[in-house]
């Protein structure tokens, strides 16, 4: 079986670490080099940085804290939030990140995905979708950090975005975000069972048992995490040793 990455979600607002729930309410939580240094240490596969307002002031502002974080943090770092051109994609990798996930663009110019691909390779281009439940079985794709409805279906839109070159999905459940409930199960397989890329599963992980739900029923390759992290009601080595207790291998790190 495939190592399942344990991917720590840091949602940025200004120079400050922000946790929300259902994508609202947010709430700083302190300086993000910080927490990312302590995620690294306790052996995250990969880092994911998200500017929670990026597309509300049509920029990315994270460019200082991702050079910042390359300087010690030898993981992946995927950053998403305001991504709008291939000049775009290129400026955060010159910071130091190796993938970008793009959401609003990406639905306003699809063609986008194309752009980036064929530029950076599949690899690079992760689509961010924010799903919302609209009704049993469909879910509508969300921009803005979940505040504005863009009318896509998601898994036409998952389709759609796999075929164009998109490499990887970020998939967040806005119902579920920040709730500690789990991940929307119904919603993950639907997206897996629909492409042929990983999928990362966000939003909703309370415990171990959440993730091997996603990975078991949901059939994802990696789960991105942040409250139960920032809060502290958890380690990685934690998940990690719960997780093989469940069936579920994860990446071995050294003690």
């Amino acid at each position: 079986m495939t190592n399942i990455r344990l991917i720590p979600r840091l949602d940025i607002k200004g120079q400050h670490l922000i946790k929300g729930v259902h994508l609202e309410g947010l709430r700083k939580l302190g300086d993000p080099h910080q927490f990312a240094k302590r995620y690294y240490q306790q052996g995250a596969d990969e880092l994911l940085y998200m500017d929670a307002v990026a597309s509300l002031y049509g920029r990315n502002n994270l460019t200082a804290i991702i050079r910042k974080t390359v300087r010690d943090i030898f993981i992946p770092i995927t950053v998403g939030g305001g991504i709008r051109s291939v000049a775009d994609v290129r400026n955060m990798l010159l910071s130091g990140a190796d993938k970008v996930a793009v959401n609003t663009a990406a639905i306003l110019h699809p063609p986008l995905i194309d752009k980036i691909a064929n530029h950076f390779g599949s690899q690079c281009m992760v689509l961010s979708i924010e799903a919302k439940r609209i009704a049993d079985n469909k879910w509508e794709a969300y921009t803005d950090n979940g505040r504005q409805k863009t009318g896509r279906d998601v898994i036409a839109w998952a389709k759609e975005a796999a075929a164009r070159g998109a490499g990887e999905i970020l998939l967040t459940s806005i119902d579920q975000e920040g709730t500690r409930r789990g991940f929307d199960l119904e919603l993950v397989a639907a997206i897996t069972q629909s492409v042929g890329i990983p999928v990362i599963a966000s939003g909703g992980m309370g415990s171990a048992n959440d993730l091997a739900a996603a990975v078991q029923t949901g059939g994802v390759n990696a789960v991105a995490m942040a409250d139960i992290l920032h809060y502290e009601r958890t380690t990685l080595p934690a998940i990690r040793e719960a997780a093989a207790q469940l069936g579920i291998t994860t990446r071995k790190v050294a003690a």
